[in-house]
């Protein structure tokens, strides 16, 4: 008989065997062990459902609370991502957009629904980049980041937009796509082209003013060489000698203003050539010599261990900052001298390291204003400025060349007790054995005659009469043309060795003509010299001629020497030698 204590899967057990376990003591007691088991396993059961059901309660609540939050988050997402200022996209590998936000509706006028699944190309012309780029390099899988500006017209107004995309990889380094961003520029780009405007008015400026100041110096420095090089009375040397001295001090100051504007627009570049270091200390001495005695001050040059003579670098930028600092010293030094020293401080892998020094006995510069002097258009005060002069751009513009070249310009100073200014700077040591020096010629030379033909184009009567009396003094055969026409006309008619051609002129400019001859049907007279002569000091002058195939350039006011020297490299002596 059964237990009715008994597990209900026991008894069910227990009856289908039809087992009598109340006749065995030993079977009442086992299947009461296996009864407890039963139970005590139910037991378990429950209590794991019991924690299950707890477990599966708090996993609803926590998957409910994810989800809000997730939601929530999106939606912050898409309220940014729709109002933030620039339009977000997203790209696969073709271009086609995959994603965009409401600010491409905004900006393009193309509703988000249209352009979806359309390629970038439907919608940008190459015209419209900034810089012409083609469409295979702004969006490449060799490109991980792109960045570039276009422009957009939409109601009749021009915008301007900068991209910025990155190209997408998933977690096996594939590429996918590209993600970026399309940003507003429009104001930033229409201050940049008004600066641009500016920048090129300024220069234009510059050049118009350089050009209408240069021409009737060029007559002034031109007569005052032409009455040095005739017959004068005694005491009309002094006032002829002046006469040079301003008008080159006035082409200094105009040479000053636009080499400060240079460096400041970064167009300045080094020229590094081979030049003789002995030559050119020689050179500033006799300038500065003659300068200093007629002030009653002496003036030394003094090499210390061993200078080495030929060198290589940039002989003109070194010359100017000299020429800066000896002429600072003489306008500020009254009693005493000036001394320019040079010092070899050592050769290392061919370069030598070299320090220049211009000592002076002059006003000195007190300690609170040592900084300031290499400020632009800065003196010591504005008492100095009335009593000496200049532009207070002299030390400026040393100190910039200077750092132009990896150095820099340091004074030492005492109020009273005269200045030092100097800098190291290393050059190139030159392996040449000699290098000619073209700028070592007398003060006034004796001019042998030139064989040469010359065609003059030059409109301004002052310029003309000053080349008229030169070449008449040198016995050079000249023909003068005063427009761009009759240069053209005279071209065609007869034989000249050399074109002197004036950029400005009416009718037909100087490129006109020049190209127009460059492009003649017969080759020999097309590859006739064109040499440059005008007084535009616009930075891309000379870099324009040598696009119009012209042989040179020399700006107004010309120097003599140079003048002579160039049409004597042209004349027909020198080209029969050199055959």
């Amino acid at each position: 008989m059964l237990n009715k204590d008994y597990h209900r899967l026991l008894k069910r057990q227990l009856k289908k065997t039809g087992l009598d376990i109340s006749e065995n003591p030993e079977f009442v007691r086992f299947f009461n062990m296996v009864n407890d088991a039963y139970k005590s396993f139910d037991n378990d059961v429950k209590h794991i459902e019991n924690i299950l059901e707890e477990s599966s309660r708090e996993l609803f609540v926590a998957n409910q609370k994810l989800i809000k939050e997730r939601d929530y988050t999106n939606k912050k997402l898409e309220n940014i991502v729709d109002n933030i200022g620039g339009v977000l996209f997203e790209t696969d590998l073709d271009g086609n957009f995959t994603f965009l936000n409401n600010a491409w509706a905004e900006y393009s006028g193309i509703p988000i629904n249209k352009a979806v699944g359309r390629s970038f190309r439907q919608f940008l012309h190459g015209e419209n980049i900034d810089g012409f780029k083609r469409f295979d390099e702004l969006f490449s899988k060799e490109k991980e980041h792109i960045k570039f500006i276009f422009k957009h017209k939409k109601n009749d107004e021009l915008m301007w937009f900068e991209v910025k995309s990155k190209l997408i990889k998933d977690s096996k380094g594939t590429s996918t796509g590209f993600i970026g961003t399309i940003i507003d520029i429009t104001n930033l780009k229409e201050t940049e082209i008004e600066l641009q405007k500016a920048s090129k008015s300024k220069d234009e400026f510059l050049s118009t003013m350089s050009h209408e100041i240069r021409t009737p110096l060029n007559a002034v420095t031109g007569l005052a060489n032409i009455l040095l090089m005739e017959e004068y009375l005694p005491d009309q040397l002094e006032n002829l000698k002046a006469l040079k001295y301003s008008g080159e001090h006035l082409l200094g100051l105009i040479n000053d203003l636009l080499d400060f504007d240079k460096i400041k627009s970064g167009k300045l570049k080094l020229v590094e050539k081979d030049f003789s270091l002995n030559y050119f200390l020689e050179s500033i001495k006799s300038h500065f010599s003659l300068r200093t005695e007629k002030k009653g001050l002496i003036f030394n040059v003094i090499k210390e261990n061993d200078v080495p003579d030929n060198i290589i670098g940039d002989k003109l930028k070194l010359t100017q900052i000299i020429k800066n600092l000896l002429s600072n010293s003489l306008k500020f030094t009254e009693n005493g001298c000036i001394n320019l020293s040079v010092k070899n401080l050592g050769v290392n892998e061919n370069k030598v390291k070299l320090i220049f020094k211009v000592i002076d006995t002059g006003i000195g510069i007190s300690k609170s204003r040592q900084e300031s002097i290499f400020e632009s258009f800065m003196q010591e005060n504005s008492e100095t400025s009335i009593k000496y002069g200049g532009t207070g751009l002299g030390l400026s513009i040393s100190k910039k060349l200077l750092n132009l070249q990896g150095s820099d310009l340091i004074v030492e100073s005492e109020l009273g007790k005269g200045s030092t200014f100097f800098f190291e700077i290393t050059y190139k040591v030159s392996n040449r054995l000699s290098v000619y020096e073209p700028d070592m010629i007398k003060m006034q030379p004796d001019y042998e005659p030139i064989d040469i033909n010359i065609l003059v184009a030059e409109d301004n009567k002052m310029n003309v009469l000053i080349l008229k009396r030169f070449f008449s003094k040198w016995g050079v055969t000249y023909t003068i043309a005063e427009n761009g026409e009759e240069v053209l006309e005279l071209f065609k008619r007869f034989h000249y060795d050399l074109i002197l051609m004036d950029l400005q002129m009416p009718k037909v400019n100087g490129y006109q003509a020049a190209k127009i001859i460059r492009n003649s049907e017969d080759k020999n007279k097309a590859s006739i010299p064109i040499i440059a002569l005008t007084a535009f000091a616009q930075t891309d002058v000379k870099k324009k001629t040598e696009q119009y195939k012209m042989n040179g350039f020399m700006g107004k006011p010309f120097n003599p020497e140079k003048l002579y020297e160039l049409l004597k490299s042209f004349s027909k002596a020198y080209n029969k030698k050199a055959i």
